[in-house]
């Protein structure tokens, strides 16, 4: 099964994900789509009782789609082709469930985080809205491949892009973005914000970020919240040190603001959308000089 999983990847999954970046950088921005892959590769549909529609409700979206105009801004974009749902790069690399595979998991594996018990591991039991993803257990190896062949080399090119664009500017923003449903699961009535920042209550990045994007974002009456009731996941406390001139920042994004939430089409909002987080992007470009300092970037 290993071996099947590694050619599935060989073949389908080759690159795992994609950088546009301008021809030269001129702004100390990183952005960041971990879960907006939309490539399913056969040997996955093959294992999973579920189709690749319900699969997908699990997957941010087309939001690769929405930060189309920041590499024209002067910074690169990062992006899986992997879907979520196949392996989760906003996790630690071996948050694995041991209720859901074959065999012994490695004694570095984390198996009692909240976010495995909970059935969203960096290999899922579940899809967001809780429906088990698997027909059978998987063979512990077959993780592994995943993690070894797409975790891993997504988080080597962001890194990658973090500490180049800090030599160059003397610091870097990351900006992590993500979709999330317009209501909980369960809760119709219970309506999301248009847009939620989380800085880990202030631990990821400079506050003054926190507060642009905030209020950048808020222009036109749109709702937004900071930390809740996302405060950032994985990679956002991960990368986030700002004492080391590394700034993170996660932004969630209603999908009723975008997407036919059912058909997991776009609606005329969508361009509406990506203008607004263009421009939002454009914005603290130019203001980061004022906020943070830092240099030019070398020609």
């Amino acid at each position: 099964m290993p071996e099947h999983e590694r050619q599935s990847i060989a073949a389908e999954l080759d690159p795992p994900f994609v950088v546009v970046a301008p021809r030269v950088q001129t702004a100390p921005i990183v952005v960041c789509s971990p879960h907006s892959g939309r490539i399913y590769p056969q040997n996955f549909l093959a294992q999973s009782r579920l189709d690749a529609h319900t699969l997908r409700k699990s997957e941010d979206c087309y939001v690769d789609e929405l930060l189309s105009g920041v590499p024209g801004l002067g910074a690169p974009m990062i992006a899986a082709r992997f879907p979520r749902a196949y392996v989760d790069v906003n996790r630690e690399p071996y948050e694995l469930d041991p209720d859901l595979f074959d065999g012994a998991l490695p004694p570095y594996a984390n198996t009692q985080s909240v976010r495995v018990v909970g059935g969203l591991g960096t290999i899922a039991r579940i899809v967001a809205d809780s429906e088990e993803i698997y027909r059978a257990r998987l063979p512990v190896g077959v993780a592994l491949e995943r993690i070894d062949r797409l975790y891993k080399p997504f988080h080597a090119a962001l890194s990658s892009l973090l500490e180049e664009t800090r030599r160059r500017f003397g610091y870097a923003v990351l900006v992590d973005c993500h979709s999330m449903p317009s209501a909980p699961v369960g809760q119709p009535l219970a309506v999301r914000p248009d847009f939620v920042i989380g800085d880990r209550f202030g631990a990821s990045c400079d506050i003054k970020l926190t507060r642009f994007l905030r209020d950048a974002l808020a222009v036109g009456d749109c709702e937004v919240h900071v930390n809740r009731p996302y405060a950032g996941g994985f990679i956002t406390e991960h990368y986030g040190r700002p004492g080391r001139g590394i700034h993170a920042i996660q932004l969630e994004m209603n999908r009723a603001l975008y997407l036919d939430e059912t058909k997991l089409t776009r609606i005329a909002g969508f361009t509406d959308l990506r203008a607004k987080l263009t421009r939002t992007f454009g914005m603290l470009a130019a203001d980061l000089p004022r906020m943070l300092g830092g240099r030019a970037a070398a020609e």
